[in-house]
């Protein structure tokens, strides 16, 4: 497709082209136009602007083709004081026999953040180490988050624990994966009493469940409420909501204003 500039000058239209490399391929596949970075973990495939298959796509984006992706692991040197946390957090665990590789699943340094993923059989050890240790003293936890990925197969729910170390004026995050299958993580409360509301809030909305919390029950929703809300496969609508006085009706049955 061409058109015509006021100044006479001929433009090709690509789209065309783009949609016609966006489509090539068996189904599942990447387009060649859309390479990964260098050492990222591809999990999937997002068809369309917001994954959506079948009609329920209305953004006009449908052939778009985008791999799902997570950082992967960052090779030392870590650069600033990232090097000098990971020695020393190596020097802790060696003093409990425990191997930094054995306990770190890796190491990501992205966008000028640093985050330990972890296994989450040595969630409690590194934690204690990262707190206790001289060299170390994170001392603080910020919260914790979960996040759902479907589409990281034997790791779909993740739990985050922001750390600050007060002493030393530094950050780091701690990730730990679990399986949908087997949604249990040690619960940090003996190492941070802080985390006591924030893992039942990302009980009650991912259904990680935090072996060891005094009382792992809903915070937000109630307590005979089925499912978990903020779960990437939580249905949309479907479901009605009641307050005092008032009954708002599920999304799929609300009036259309089209």
């Amino acid at each position: 497709m061409t058109f015509d500039t006021p100044d006479n000058t001929e433009i090709r239209s690509t789209h065309a082209d783009t949609d016609a490399a966006a489509t090539a391929g068996p189904e599942g596949t990447l387009p060649p136009q859309d390479p990964t970075p260098e050492g990222d973990e591809v999990i999937g495939v997002r068809r369309g602007m917001f994954g959506i298959s079948g009609t329920g796509d209305t953004s006009g984006y449908g052939r778009l083709v985008r791999p799902v992706t997570l950082p992967g692991s960052t090779p030392a040197p870590f650069g600033g004081y990232f090097d000098e946390v990971v020695d020393s957090l190596r020097a802790a665990l060696a003093a409990a026999n425990i191997p930094l590789e054995t306990a770190i699943e890796k190491i990501v340094v992205f966008r000028g953040e640093f985050t330990l993923h972890v296994r989450r059989e040595h969630l409690v050890r590194v934690a204690r180490a990262l707190r206790d240790d001289p060299a170390l003293r994170f001392e603080l936890c910020l919260g914790v988050s979960g996040v759902h990925y479907p589409d990281d197969a034997g790791r779909e729910l993740h739990a985050v624990y922001p750390l600050m170390s007060i002493t030393h004026n530094r950050r780091l995050r701690v990730e730990v994966s679990a399986p949908d299958a087997d949604p249990h993580i040690p619960s940090l409360y003996e190492v941070y009493p802080t985390t006591d509301w924030h893992e039942r809030e990302t009980y009650d909305f991912f259904g990680i469940l935090f072996d060891g919390h005094p009382s792992l029950t809903r915070i937000t929703m109630p307590d005979d409420w089925r499912g978990h809300p903020q779960r990437k496969d939580y249905p949309l609508g479907g479901i009605p909501v009641e307050y005092k006085g008032a009954r708002i009706p599920p999304p799929d049955e609300r009036r259309a204003y089209s």
